[in-house]
């Protein structure tokens, strides 16, 4: 076993018990770091619509009880045996790439996000809403001094999903992308996209989101409530990437026509309907779809130096550990202005 309990003073942990149920503040004794892993005091852990896998049970094989959390930020408080690499006391961040193999056919070829047997935070082991939690060495992150703890937490999701797929889009300074959505994934896109010296178009829905759009960096907001988004961007000359991050697979069904030839649909919002596109669509100017997930602790580093030299911050409204519950309602009402974070 990775981990072991050892009767320590206790901590406050927010566990669900079983698929579906309410969040419990429950005491916990202090985990013990077995070999390979290190204890963390969390400061901060975000609050993701991802949490939603753990809540719901809608991950294949978890086990309960369960406590979530992906975008975890504290300092490492012990060391297990064998490692060397970090130090007590190092401030260090935990996302959702909590671990690989090493061994699968995908991390022989470096391709350690693709790992066949990833470990997820919270959702494969505890994760960030408690006091203390234990990590496997690969999954720990570098913390810039220049990031807070509460605003270093959502890069760490949501961060590094919408800065990795961006620089793995295949667009250049100069370039139109579309952000769809100006929510917790589009407000960030949006600004990363600004910061890489794209043209931004920020598509959202009603005319509210159109001066935060525009603060945040886009050039251009169009509102598809009332307009044709994809209309409306191939009269900007066409997108070569559309930033998909709206769950919404309408609403990215709706852009697809707005690509220029070569463009590319790149998809990180997660809604279980399909999205709908004829081949034609596809074939007609070589467009494509591809969809991204987050990335490993070295491009979260990277999302994290970017973001701090560049001033890109996420829109964030903190809670107690306590009030976990009240916390995840408000992630998942949409009403959240934009992440929700824990705080210890």
């Amino acid at each position: 076993m990775a981990t072991t309990r050892v009767a320590i003073a206790p901590m406050k942990a927010a566990q669900i018990s079983k698929a579906g149920g309410d969040f419990e503040i429950v005491d916990r004794e202090i985990p013990k770091p077995g070999a390979g892993h290190v204890l963390i005091k969390v400061h901060a852990c975000g609050v993701c619509h991802s949490d939603v896998f753990t809540k719901e049970g809608q991950w294949p094989g978890i086990e309960y009880p369960r406590v979530p959390g992906h975008e975890v930020v504290g300092i490492i408080d012990e060391l297990g045996t064998g490692v060397s690499e970090w130090k007590k006391g190092q401030r260090i961040g935990v996302g959702w790439h909590g671990g690989h193999d090493g061994t699968c056919l995908a991390c022989r070829r470096g391709d350690f996000r693709n790992c066949r047997n990833l470990k997820i935070p919270g959702i494969s082991y505890d994760g960030g809403y408690e006091q203390y939690m234990v990590a496997p060495v690969e999954a720990l992150t570098a913390m810039p001094e220049g990031l807070s703890d509460v605003e270093a937490a959502p890069l760490l999701c949501a961060g590094i999903t919408t800065y990795n797929a961006l620089r793995h889009s295949g667009a250049m300074p100069g370039d139109l992308i579309a952000v769809l959505g100006v929510g917790g994934l589009g407000h960030l896109g949006i600004q990363f996209a600004n910061k890489f010296g794209y043209k931004v178009a920020a598509i959202g829905r009603g005319s509210e989101s159109a001066s935060l759009a525009k603060k945040l960096g886009a050039s251009v907001y169009i509102d598809n409530k009332v307009t044709n988004p994809a209309e409306a961007l191939q009269e900007l000359g066409g997108a070569q990437v559309i930033l998909a991050t709206a769950p919404s697979s309408k609403s990215m069904t709706e852009v697809i026509d707005g690509l220029a030839p070569n463009g590319k649909l790149m998809v990180i919002g997660v809604s279980a309907d399909p999205i709908e596109v004829t081949p034609v669509q596809l074939v007609t100017g070589s467009r494509s779809i591809q969809g991204w997930a987050s990335g490993t602790p070295a491009d979260e580093e990277d999302t994290l130096r970017f973001a701090e030299l560049t001033g890109v911050r996420p829109m964030i409204e903190t809670y107690p550990l306590e009030k976990a519950a009240e916390a995840y309602a408000r992630m998942m009402s949409g009403k959240a202005q934009f992440r929700v974070v824990l705080t210890m």
